[in-house]
């Protein structure tokens, strides 16, 4: 069985894989997902201006409340929709997902069907 040093060095090196081919531009800015156990944040960022353009999460003080009493699956689809209702308030539509080494699953799935029920594409 491996330790949580082992699959967090795993997922690192997944993540340096995936960040050496993507980036996110002022036109087509990223869409980076991080998970905790118990929370899950997603960001838009452009790497070429090196500042985030919009971000969502559990955490917020606005959607903390809206969250609380839904299952965490639910939730990342709250996330999603709600940083797509931002983004396109800044005017983009288009972003590139970045899974951040996690694997296209569960909840990081549900963030990604969330921000296309947004309107966002990618």
């Amino acid at each position: 069985m491996l330790k949580k040093r082992e699959l967090k060095s795993k997922r690192q090196r997944r993540k340096r894989s995936i960040r050496k081919k993507i980036l996110g531009t002022p036109n087509r800015p990223r869409l980076s997902v991080y998970r905790s156990n118990k929370h899950i944040y997603a960001q838009v960022i452009d790497d070429i201006n090196g500042h985030t353009v919009a971000s969502a999460s559990t955490v917020d003080k606005e959607m903390r409340d809206d969250v609380a009493d839904l299952e965490k699956e639910e939730q990342a689809r709250q996330i999603g929709k709600r940083l797509a209702e931002r983004v396109k308030e800044k005017g983009i539509e288009k972003v590139v997902f970045d899974r951040n080494g996690f694997i296209y699953h569960g909840r990081v799935a549900a963030v990604a069907d969330g921000a296309r029920e947004g309107g966002l594409e990618f």
